[in-house]
């Protein structure tokens, strides 16, 4: 116990990297060079001591109070419980995302601090954290499948075991909300988990402390991109991450600061109250500056980050959605319905309300063929994740409505206004994979759809308030742009609307004018023969015959056609709906007909979403019986004589037909061939921007190192390549002194160039003997200085990286240097021709020392006025 005392009681020399340590090992080496000098004698049975294996201290060990260690991980938690709130869209804001991760992290910490304390190592930490993972995963990840809501089953522990490779993918197929599933909801639970170890291990053993950012950093960016187009709280979250994080490294930094002062003082600290005091205060205001800056710039930068709408996730480029293109146009088959399945009773709906409309599908995309679905114009269709809560987040009274397939077949399902859930019970009994858009608010069984299929909706009818509707706005939608529009539906439209000036009054006044001058007519028997179709051919005899003849395919793809053409967001859908008149409008069970199909038009408001309207007119509109004509008695027909046959003409001989083709098609190449230089020019200006200061530089020093190779005495040409060094060093980063001489600044060379010591020393040396010298140097001596300059610049770039080597070729410094050194040369000239006059015999040798700078520069020029005198 005694022993044990004395020990404790001498912390120091146990504590890596302080005095008492390296005395202890200073110690130690002598004791062991000793017992090499005089071996130890051995006796012949003695057994030979066991090897003592000291276990490394606890991380926890150190100086530092407990305490600041509690801090460190709360700090982690705060900051990583706000990126995990980024998951919110994605699985609705269900309370059982934050439970797995919020839990994720606490366990995470509690791994990393035992790692911590034991030292673990790599593959240790590994199996502790997986045996974590699995034994808590049950309770926190897969509440669904666990027993009692908390004990793990073997349903729970396979979810947890696949959900690390598998519910990546899984989480981005479904459409949010993806709902609580043990598939699904590992993707907050794992990445938390393990950005909480990384986290918490980084802050805990590693000394720079701003690696433990780089896990927080990366679970935030994680939640981005396996979250939604929706952004929750961007600009809160983004503040209380760059706050908290600042606060929390100035922290840390100024208790590493600390460390390293009270360890590396030999003596003990001279105690100034004052001087203490006034540092810390200075050091918390800057902290508090930087921390409202950093706020100020994240709070003015956010908006302008997060403004737009077309947010990019993975859910929307790694999963392609259904390819809707291979899919007919629900419009197609209207005249089908009230053809030939008019007393067909395709399903029955319960629930439904009066004047309650039954959807199919929801068309903006027109090739001038037909009005179909494009999938990319205003969301995707996704795989519905969570049935039971689609956040459809409408605005209206809520009711059930239940559906039940009899006649009718497809892939598109029948649904009611804005379904915030859908419970579907297929006839096959597999639940087969539904498809969502939330933004047409139509739904996809890519299965087919057959009698027998039953399902109930949640369904909120939002009520349009017509105060609002007159002094709202068109709503900005990302609609396709559509083809092949035939150029009457510009004129009519013009026509139709008039002096309309509000948003309002055009949608009426189009559909005003269909209603009021269009005529009725399925084409069925005993009607006016009106052809099926929406082709731009069908639309084009419509809008220019004596009367409009159609029915709801025709009128309300007329109608959207002119809206577009107008600006206004419109489309056309298709659905069922009975006639006010019919005595079961209203009833609480509705077997909806084929005769009961109808198509019509949605426009977009601000505020208000997609609203209705109805251009086809009424049915007792029907078209006007033709005129009768008189009949006419046909003349005896006489059978004349066949014309002559006529002789070729014959062409002048310079004729030339396709001259006028080909320069034509030269025209049109030359035209093709300047867009596309236009285009590359337009293009290359910003790269251009970018290289030609870059081009400059490198022009500069080229245009230098000719003129120090080429240009002066020998002497200059000497000096011109040790220059040519120096500027290289300069541009490198190194530090030059210019007051210094050639081999004093040799010297200082030697740590930022090692490889080129002896080049350097040998240049610096030859340029004084050759300065200073008796005598000019030949040509032959300075070619072979100028060898040893190649030599010395390439062994001064193969030093460094590639890049280091880019930077200083592109490098302005050299150039600056030079510039400053003239400027002061010129100043120091012009000082000295006003103290001195210019017929003095000093006068003119003391002007030349001004034109160099330092003190080489001084004694080279000096030399040379020697040797011109000598």
């Amino acid at each position: 116990m005694s022993a044990r005392r004395s020990a404790a009681a001498q912390p120091q020399e146990n504590q890596p990297g302080t005095p008492g340590q390296a005395s202890s090992r200073a110690g130690r080496r002598a004791q062991r060079g000793a017992g090499a000098a005089a071996p130890k004698e051995r006796v012949p049975n003695e057994r030979a001591p066991r090897p003592v294996h000291v276990r490394q201290s606890s991380a926890f060990a150190g100086g530092r109070l407990w305490w600041h260690f509690i801090l460190d991980g709360a700090v982690i938690a705060v900051l990583l419980g706000i990126a995990i709130l980024g998951f919110g869209p994605t699985f609705g804001h269900d309370p059982a995302y934050l439970v797995a991760g919020f839990g994720a992290i606490v366990l995470g910490l509690g791994v990393a601090a035992m790692g911590a304390h034991w030292r673990l190592g790599l593959i240790s930490m590994v199996g502790v954290g997986f045996l974590v993972y699995m034994i808590f995963g049950s309770a926190l990840a897969a509440p669904q499948e666990a027993l009692l809501g908390f004990l793990p089953s073997w349903d729970s522990l396979r979810g947890l075991l696949l959900g690390i490779m598998l519910s990546w993918k899984q989480l981005l197929t479904l459409a949010p909300p993806v709902g609580t599933s043990v598939d699904v909801l590992v993707v907050p639970y794992l990445s938390a988990f393990v950005a909480a170890i990384v986290a918490g291990t980084l802050a805990w053993r590693v000394r720079n402390v701003y690696w433990a950012l780089v896990p927080v950093v990366a679970l935030f960016i994680t939640a981005i991109l396996f979250g939604t187009a929706e952004v929750f709280l961007p600009v809160l979250r983004g503040s209380l991450l760059t706050v908290g994080a600042i606060v929390w490294l100035a922290y840390r930094h100024e208790l590493l600061r600390r460390e390293m002062a009270g360890s590396i003082s030999a003596n003990q600290q001279v105690q100034d109250a004052a001087g203490a005091r006034t540092s810390l205060l200075r050091r918390i205001g800057l902290g508090a500056g930087v921390i409202l800056v950093a706020s100020a710039v994240t709070m003015a930068a956010a908006p302008a980050l997060t403004q737009s709408s077309d947010r990019e996730v993975l859910r929307d480029t790694v999963i392609p959605p259904p390819d809707l293109h291979a899919l007919p146009s629900p419009l197609t088959k209207f005249r089908d319905y009230v053809k030939n399945e008019k007393d067909t009773v395709l399903f029955t709906v319960e629930g439904l309300p009066k004047n309650g409309r039954v959807r199919i599908a929801a068309m903006d995309n027109y090739d001038g063929v037909v009005f179909n679905v494009d999938p990319n114009s205003s969301a995707s269709f996704s795989p519905i994740g969570d049935p039971n809560a689609l956040n459809q987040g409408s605005k209206g009274e809520g009711s059930a409505v239940g559906l039940v397939i009899d006649g009718y077949s497809g892939v598109w399902i029948p649904n009611v206004a804005v379904a915030a859930s859908l419970s579907y019970q297929s006839a096959q009994g597999a639940t087969p994979t539904l498809y969502l858009n939330k933004e047409s608010g139509t739904a996809l069984n890519l299965q087919g759809i057959a009698k027998g299929d039953a399902y109930s909706m949640d369904v909120a009818f939002p009520q349009v308030d017509g105060n609002k509707l007159a002094g709202s706005d068109y709503a900005r939608v990302n609609l396709p742009k559509l083809e092949n529009v035939p150029q009457v539906v510009g004129t009519k439209a013009n026509e139709f609307v008039g002096e309309a000036d509000t948003p309002l009054k055009k949608v009426q006044a189009l559909e005003g004018a269909f209603q009021r001058e269009g005529k009725f007519s399925n084409g069925l028997e005993g009607q006016t023969q009106s052809n099926s179709g929406h082709s731009a051919a069908r639309i084009t005899k419509m809008l220019s015959g004596k009367e409009m003849v159609g029915d709801d395919e025709q009128y309300a793809t007329a109608m959207v056609l002119m809206a577009r053409h107008l600006g206004i967001p419109a489309r056309v859908v298709m659905g069922f709906y009975l006639d006010e008149k019919d005595a079961n409008n209203g009833a609480s069970t509705i077997k909806m007909k084929g005769a009961d199909v109808h198509a019509w038009v949605e426009v977009n408001f601000a505020g208000l979403g997609w609203v209705p309207f109805n251009p086809t007119p009424d049915k007792d509109h029907v078209p006007n019986p033709p005129e009768p004509q008189n009949a006419s008695k046909p003349k005896p027909q006489v059978l004349q004589p066949p014309p002559p046959p006529q002789e070729p003409a014959d062409l002048p001989p310079d004729s030339a037909p396709d001259a006028l083709d080909t320069d034509g098609k030269k025209d049109s190449q030359a035209g093709i061939w300047g867009t596309i230089l236009m285009i590359v020019g337009v293009a290359a200006i910003p790269i251009i921007i970018i290289a030609l200061p870059l081009i400059l530089i490198v022009v500069l020093k080229s245009r230098r190192r000719k003129k120090r190779h080429t240009t002066g005495l020998p002497t200059d040409r000497v000096g011109g390549g040790w220059s040519e060094v120096m500027s290289l060093a300069t541009d490198l980063g190194a530090s030059v002194n210019s007051s210094g001489t050639r081999r004093e600044t040799a010297v200082s060379l030697y740590s930022a160039f090692p490889t080129t010591q002896g080049t350097t020393a040998l240049l610096a040396e030859k340029a004084d003997a050759a300065i200073f010298g008796p005598g000019q140097p030949s040509e032959e001596d300075v070619a072979t200085y100028w060898q040893h300059v190649e030599h010395s610049v390439q062994g001064m770039s193969g030093s460094v990286g590639f890049w280091k080597r880019q930077r200083a070729k592109f490098s302005p410094r050299s150039l600056l240097a030079d510039a400053k050194a003239r400027a002061q040369s010129r100043a120091q000239s012009k000082a000295l021709s006003r103290e001195q006059s210019k017929d003095s015999p000093g006068g003119h040798w003391a002007t030349g020392l001004a034109q160099d700078q330092g003190g080489d520069g001084i004694r080279s020029k000096l030399a040379q006025m020697m040797k011109k005198k000598s």
